[in-house]
Parts: structure tokens; sequence; C-alpha cells
């Protein structure tokens, strides 16, 4: 039989579980989604019972062809949504509320009232995370708050908080550890980036007692071992553990400072790697951990993101039917030889870094006579490639590391005119790897390391392969004069 690492990746809507060889290879993955609960506008819950039985289903599912065993499981790593918050009862494992979703935007009223308190610079400075109702923090204080059995539990000492890494640990060692790793905990704002723990001033900050926070561990290590898991022996290790963004960043590879990927879903999540200090950011960034290695000093990162990415496209796709299909649209701007002076800036969910204009709308400029759907679906990628092209010049400028290539992954990467176009208005190559589902990559990477089936990043390096390197084809006048009509287009947006 073959031996294998095994990935689980929780995401927002479903739970994949997928098998890697040891040359790095992915061999099989299964997806199962599950329900998303809206119990009031602008709230998002999950059951967490449901995220683990997806996990469960999985597990069964990608052994279900006998075609792998899972008694070849060397290590499993895990990978998740980040800053989803749950609490639960340490003897009984039950969750006392559904969990908080990262989206969710219940505790904006707790985050202006903090700000309100002058809280607001103390927080940035030593998380590296802006206040906001994205991070963990306010979610386990309002689930402190507004769980009937929570204080009794905390009285008690039977009540446990975690991100939902932490959550599956605890079932998959069936309640034998309670773990995080720095990459997750570093998005909660309860933790100090330079100290890589649980911070006295955010705890008090935020009223979240340390005793239901779980312990911090490097990225790459033996967290725990399975005990008593439908579909699998016990004994396995769980060997890597890293929020998704940060995952993407390690299975690409981008081990050394500068090096970054950016992720093609429905917005932009752009990442680079920011060496082995913290990176302040002057506009807006996130500073972040990416990862630790057993053994080793944190490496940080600079995150940023646009809102709009490949929901551009949806939104031509299901609003305007211009395409059947979001591949179509590729075919659809490469029947123009440019977008005629069109400007499209999809701001259709305001604008995320470096503008941070959420009350912008989206703008279509430039439209003449003989303007037509090649030259808007021409000009949606084109705001696909430059949004991520401004992010990535205030990266580089915060972090004083000059970006040599950026490698992606997501959907919209499948896209080849897009990533044209992006080595050509970022005047930078751009990579595609083969494995393009890269944090399960990351992940499989984490927990190979910690179990020494590989023994460095170099060696992993070696592992990571190209599929495709799109070289810059547009000189550097031309580029100017591209980015130039784009922010004249994003200056009359924010002004509208």
């Amino acid at each position: 039989m073959t031996e294998v690492i095994l990935a689980i990746d929780q995401g927002t809507t479903g739970s994949t579980i997928a098998l890697m060889d040891t040359e790095g290879r992915l061999l099989t993955s299964v997806n199962h989604e599950f329900q998303q609960l809206f119990p009031q506008p602008g709230w998002v819950e999950h059951d967490p019972e449901d995220i683990w039985q997806s996990v469960l289903q999985g597990l069964t599912a990608v052994f279900a062809s006998r075609q792998y065993d899972a008694s070849d499981v060397l290590a499993i790593g895990i990978t998740n949504q980040r800053e989803t918050a749950v609490l639960w009862d340490a003897l009984t494992g039950q969750a006392v509320h559904n969990a908080v979703v990262w989206q969710c935007r219940r505790t904006t009223d707790v985050c202006e009232r903090l700000k309100t308190a002058g809280h607001e610079a103390l927080i940035k400075a030593r998380s590296g995370l802006v206040l906001d109702p994205y991070f963990s923090a306010t979610k386990f204080r309002w689930l402190l708050d507004h769980s009937p059995s929570a204080e009794n539990l905390l009285a008690e000492g039977r009540l446990r908080a975690g991100t939902i890494d932490t959550y599956l640990m605890w079932r998959l060692s069936n309640g034998k550890t309670h773990k995080t790793d720095v990459s997750n905990a570093s998005r909660t704002s309860l933790m100090a980036l330079e100290t890589l723990d649980w911070d006295d001033d955010l705890l008090s900050i935020f009223g979240v007692p340390r005793a239901i926070l779980p312990e911090i561990c490097p990225s790459s290590g033996r967290f725990t071992v399975t005990e008593a898991v439908p579909g699998l022996p016990d004994g396995v290790p769980v060997s890597g553990v890293a929020g998704d963004q940060q995952s993407a960043l390690f299975g690409q590879a981008c081990f050394q400072p500068g090096d970054a990927k950016c992720t093609f879903g429905t917005g932009s999540f752009i990442l680079m790697n920011a060496g082995d200090r913290p990176v302040g950011s002057d506009h807006g960034l996130l500073s972040t951990v990416a990862w630790q290695l057993e053994g080793e000093t944190a490496t940080y990162a600079l995150e940023g993101g646009a809102f709009v990415c490949g929901a551009a496209v949806q939104w031509l796709r299901d609003q305007l039917g211009m395409i059947e299909n979001a591949a179509d649209i590729e075919a659809l701007a490469a029947s123009v030889d440019d977008a005629g002076g069109v400007e499209f800036v999809p701001a259709l969910a305001g604008l995320g870094a470096p503008y941070w204009a959420p009350e912008a709308r989206g703008t279509l400029t430039g439209l003449t006579r003989g303007s037509g759907k090649g030259e808007i679906a021409r000009a949606t990628l084109d705001a696909m490639a430059l949004q991520n092209v401004d992010i990535l010049k205030v990266m580089e400028s915060d972090s004083g590391q000059a970006m040599q290539v950026l490698k992606v992954d997501g959907g919209a990467s499948a896209n080849d005119l897009l990533m044209q176009l992006q080595a050509d208005y970022l005047g930078r190559p751009i990579t595609r790897p083969e494995v393009i589902e890269t944090t399960v990559a990351g992940a499989c990477f984490l927990a190979g390391l910690g179990e020494r089936i590989w023994d460095s990043p170099e060696a992993l390096s070696k592992v990571w392969r190209a599929e495709k390197v799109f070289e810059v084809g547009l000189g550097p006048e031309q580029r100017q004069q591209r980015l130039a009509s784009w922010q004249s287009a994003v200056s009359k947006t924010l002004h509208t």
C-alpha cells in the first residue's frame, strides 16, 4: 500500500479530506459541505457538530474505494477557517453555542466601544491586527456573555475555547488535547506577535480568561495522536496545523522573505513572507504569524486582500447575463486586444487594502458607443489583476522586501489570460503550481516535517513543482500608462 499524509482542510462552507504521498503528489480529495446558519442579518454561525460530522464523512469517503488504507496514514495535517470561535464543555465535548464564524459582524458595537475607550492603538501594536469583528477575541467575549451554561462551566473549570483547529484536535484526541498553533493564535487579537503567547493586556481589554484558551504551539511538530476516531486507527500523529491562508503560503513553498502568493477566490488573498520579525504596515495591511517550525523562530507575513475578485466574474454571469459559465470570461476577454479605455473598479462590496473604503461602490467608466461585452470582460480581468498590483506594491514598501515571483492558486488562477495580465501589470513572473490545492499542500508539508518525512523546507522546495510560468510581456512605459489609467479610475470611485 501507499504511505500517505492526510490533510483536513476545514473551510467555511465544507470540509475537504485529502491524501498526499511522500513525493508531494496529491492523490485524492473529497469535500462535504455543511449548513450555513444566519440567525440575524449580518450574523453567521456553524454548528460545531456539523463541522465534525463533515470531517468524519470525508474520512469515510476517502478510504471507501479501498485504493488507500487508513492504516497507511503517517501523519495528519489540519488547515482551517481561521477566526471562527467556539466554546465547549471539556467534560462532554458539547459546544455551549453555535460557532461564531469569521464573517459574522455581530460584535461591531463591541469594537466601536473599544475604539471609543482608546484601545485601538495598543491592540494593533501588540497583535498586528486592526480592531474589527472579523477576529476571534470579541466573538469569544460574545459567547461568554450569551451562552447560558458558560458562566457555570467557567466556574467549574470545564469551559474550553478555541478556533476550529483547536476544536478538531480536541475531537481527534478524544478530549485529550487543547492546543492551537501560532498562525491561528495570531488571528484572535489575543496573542502578542513578539512573545507568541497570550497577552495579559489584550486578555483584559477583551475580557477573555486565559484559563479557557489553548496552549500555543509551533505549526509543525506532534500536537497529539488520534483516539477513538471513526475511520482512523488510534495513535496517528497530528503533526501540522496552520490557518488556511498561512497554509497556502507554506504549501506554495514561499520560504524566503519577499516570497508571496495570491489566492484568486471570491476575493483575492495575498500573503508575503516578511521574515523573522513582525512588520508593521502604513497601508492597513495585517501583520500576522505565517508559521513556526519546531525548535525555530517564527516566520511572519504581511496580509492584504481585495474583497471582490472572482465575485466580479460571478456578477457578470448572474446579474448581467454576459456569460453562462465563469470560465467563459477568458474567451470573451480574449476576443478584443484590450479594454478600449473601459475601466471597471469592482468595489461591489467596498474596497479593501490598501484603500479601506467600505462605502465605495463599483464604477464602470470610459464607455463609448463601441464598447461591448468583450471590452467589459477584459476590463474585469484587468481589474482583478490591477487591484492585486496595488496591494503587492504597498507590501513591498512596508516590508522593505522586493518580490521576485508571485505564486498563484485558487479557481481563477486557471485563467491563462488573467495570469498573463497579472504578470504584465505587476512586472514580475507569475508561477502556477502543479498542486493547485495549496492549503492542503501546506497542511501536508507541515505534518510531514513534524514527522521527519521531509527534513527541511529546502527538501520541500524540491517537492513543490510549477505547472506553468507566465513571463512579463509588457514594457515599463506601457505598464505605467496602464497603471495610471487604473489609478485615475480608482480615484474617481473613491470620490464619487
